[in-house]
């Protein structure tokens, strides 16, 4: 099953590289091409409805859009919006930031 088409917003692609980054100075290249090849994997299981999400809105802040939801992979979330037609990737954040802020400030800026 291949799923919905599904794209990033130029923050998860910026978040994506800086994952990268900071995985490769602390664990090496091998753990971050298999961690960065994992998030990419989710992605594409949240395309294919194959991943298990959450609504933002009821376990982050209510006041979130309810279309917007979440998947935990490894000690990041990948939010996203699920749309008829696509998936559009909105950014990856770790499970230990200031979430309602970076969420809040992401759909602000509209990346």
């Amino acid at each position: 099953m291949s799923g919905k088409p599904w794209r990033l917003t130029r923050a998860a692609e910026a978040s994506l590289v800086d994952i990268a980054l900071w995985t490769i100075e602390t664990f090496g290249p091998r753990q971050a091409e298999a961690y960065e090849a994992d998030l990419i994997e989710r992605c594409a299981a949240i395309a294919r409805d194959e991943a298990p999400w959450q609504s933002c809105s009821k376990v982050i802040d209510p006041r979130l859009p309810e279309d917007l939801r979440f998947t935990r992979c490894g000690e990041h979330l990948i939010v996203f919006v699920d749309e008829p037609d696509r998936v559009i990737i909105v950014d990856f954040l770790h499970g230990r930031r200031d979430l309602p802020a970076r969420l809040t400030d992401r759909l602000r800026r509209g990346d």
